[in-house]
C-alpha cells in the first residue's frame, strides 16, 4: 500500500516536472508549485529540503528516463556489430522525437538549461553523466581504437549532439523555414540517416 508521504511526494514532483517544463527554474516560484501540487511550503522542505534539491530530483528523474535505455542495454549492445551498436544508439537518443508527454517535458527542462544554466544542473551533470558518456565513448572506440581519450570524448559529445540537435529542436523545426515533421515514420528515417552519416565520419576519422 501506498503511504500518504508518497503520494504527497510524488505530486509535488509531477507538479515542479510540469512548471520547470514551462517555466524554467528561475521561473518557477515555490508558491507556484505549492499551489499546482495542493500541498504546503512543509511537505517541500520535508522532503525535498527546499527548491533546489525538488528541482535536483526532478533533473535526477529526467536524466535518468532519458539515459537508462542506453545503460541498460549496454551489454548486448557490445554483442552487435559496431555498426548495429550505433545504429541502436542512436535510435534510442531519437526515441523522445516520437514521445510525448513526460519525456516532451524533459526535453522542455533541458532546453531551459541550454538558455540559463543553473549551479544544481551543473552539479547533476558532474555527478551522474559519467556513465552515458562511457557507453558513447566505447562505441566510437570500436570505430577509432588507436584514439586517444581525448579524441574518444570529442567523438562521443559529437555523437550524442548529431541526435540531440533534433531532439532539442523538435518544435522548431517542424515550423518555418524547416517545415521537418518527425513522426514515427520520419524518425526511423532521421536514424538510419545520422547513423550511415556517422559511421561513414567515424570511418573517415579512422
Amino acid at each position: 500500500m501506498t503511504r500518504p508521504s508518497e503520494v504527497t511526494r510524488e505530486r509535488i514532483m509531477k507538479a515542479a516536472e510540469r512548471l520547470f517544463a514551462e517555466r524554467g527554474y528561475d521561473g518557477t516560484s515555490i508558491r507556484a508549485i505549492v499551489a499546482k501540487a495542493r500541498v504546503n511550503q512543509a511537505a517541500i522542505n520535508y522532503h525535498f529540503a527546499g527548491k533546489d534539491g525538488l528541482y535536483r530530483e526532478v533533473l535526477h528523474a529526467a536524466f535518468q528516463a532519458l539515459t537508462e535505455h542506453q545503460l541498460a542495454n549496454a551489454a548486448q549492445s557490445n554483442a552487435l556489430s559496431r555498426e548495429e551498436a550505433l545504429g541502436e544508439f542512436v535510435r534510442r537518443q531519437l526515441r523522445p522525437l516520437a514521445a510525448r508527454d513526460e519525456l516532451s517535458r524533459h526535453i522542455r527542462i533541458f532546453n531551459w538549461e541550454t538558455v540559463r544554466p543553473t549551479a544544481v544542473f551543473r552539479k547533476l551533470l558532474s555527478e551522474e553523466a559519467a556513465p552515458f558518456m562511457g557507453v558513447a565513448i566505447e562505441l566510437v572506440r570500436r570505430f577509432l581504437p588507436h584514439a586517444d581519450q581525448r579524441t574518444l570524448t570529442v567523438a562521443a559529445i559529437w555523437l550524442v549532439g548529431q541526435c540531440s540537435v533534433f531532439v532539442r529542436n523538435r518544435d522548431q523545426l517542424a515550423g518555418p523555414p524547416a517545415g521537418l515533421s518527425l513522426d514515427e515514420t520520419a524518425v526511423e528515417w532521421l536514424a538510419q540517416l545520422i547513423s550511415r552519416w556517422t559511421i561513414g565520419g567515424l570511418g573517415q576519422a579512422a
